[in-house]
């Protein structure tokens, strides 16, 4: 069985025990949250043996455009996306995974005492594995719609993946904790529906898939992207727009999306039963076929996965 404590990371350049990875305490990531990151997924086939990462050009794709945003540029001078490739491929080989995991990678500023500043920093990368346990119930989240808006773009850019960002989901997941939800969705300076703390929504109305437009103060998901693509595959229409607050009670089904939540089924929506109150056909089906393109037990979609 995988053991976090005991596993391999990079760090800095090099492979390192676990336990000698550790930043300082005066440095940026810790003072100030100065650090961008990306979920990526390794899932194990029992069957044939195989690991599969999942979507991993996307991923560092993801990580360059958030390194974009908030001028990591020494990133994106030092790392080609072949080294990146390399360094996690290696990653997983060393940990000897046979199960399915997550690799958390993150680009932090480097230095100690350096100030809010980010450009002139050097920008160190890291990654860990860890096993993959699901977040929500599996027959179901509870969830609520949180007094806490979600933090808009020109503040905080929510196309990046930024460490500090988060602090806008911890507040929505411990307030929709201690209201006895499992999860929280957001909703935008103008009040449309964003997304959840750490996951994209979905709806289904009228056999019509649903998911928030781009430009909602949202992250552009690559599990997102991949449920479109997936529907798409089985004939369901898909469509991002606005939606409003009032049309979450009218939803015939509705799920979630993400790295770490996969494709997780909504039952209620602020204590009102999202259909029949349990899991959907729609959402049934494209959880099923996700599964399938991500385990590598369809030839569907094989350019998503990296074989190992």
């Amino acid at each position: 069985m995988f053991e976090l404590q005991k596993s391999t990371v990079y760090f800095k350049d090099r492979f390192v025990p676990f336990k000698d990875a550790n930043f300082s305490i005066a440095s940026p990531p810790v003072l100030y949250g100065l650090s961008i990151y990306t979920v990526v997924p390794v899932n194990w086939n029992k069957k044939t043996g195989k690991l599969y990462i999942f979507r991993l050009e996307d991923h560092f794709q993801r990580l360059q455009n958030s390194a974009r945003i908030v001028d990591f540029h020494s990133f994106l001078e030092k790392w080609t996306y072949t080294k990146f490739a390399a360094v996690i491929s290696e990653l997983v080989t060393r940990n000897n995974l046979e199960q399915d995991a997550l690799i958390r990678v993150t680009v932090s500023a480097g230095g100690v005492m350096t100030g809010t500043r980010m450009h002139g920093l050097k920008h160190e990368l890291t990654a860990f594995v860890y096993p993959f346990v699901p977040t929500l119930p599996a027959k179901g989240a509870k969830v609520c719609v949180s007094s806490w808006q979600r933090t808009p773009d020109n503040s905080i850019p929510s196309r990046a993946k930024i460490n500090g960002s988060y602090i806008n989901s911890s507040l929505m997941k411990n307030e929709a904790l201690l209201d006895g939800f499992d999860d929280a969705i957001s909703l935008d300076e103008h009040g449309h529906v964003a997304e959840a703390t750490v996951a994209n929504l979905f709806l289904i109305r009228n056999g019509e898939l649903l998911t928030p437009h781009s430009s909602t103060d949202l992250l552009e998901g690559i599990t997102r992207s991949t449920v479109c693509e997936l529907a798409e595959k089985l004939d369901i229409k898909c469509q991002q727009r606005s939606i409003d607050r009032s049309e979450l009670y009218l939803a015939d089904e509705a799920f979630l999306s993400g790295s770490s939540v996969r494709i997780a089924p909504i039952t209620s929506i602020d204590n009102r039963l999202v259909g029949a109150g349990t899991i959907g056909p729609i959402t049934h089906q494209l959880m099923r076929v996700y599964d399938q393109a991500t385990h590598g037990t369809t030839t569907d979609f094989s350019h998503w996965r990296q074989t190992l």
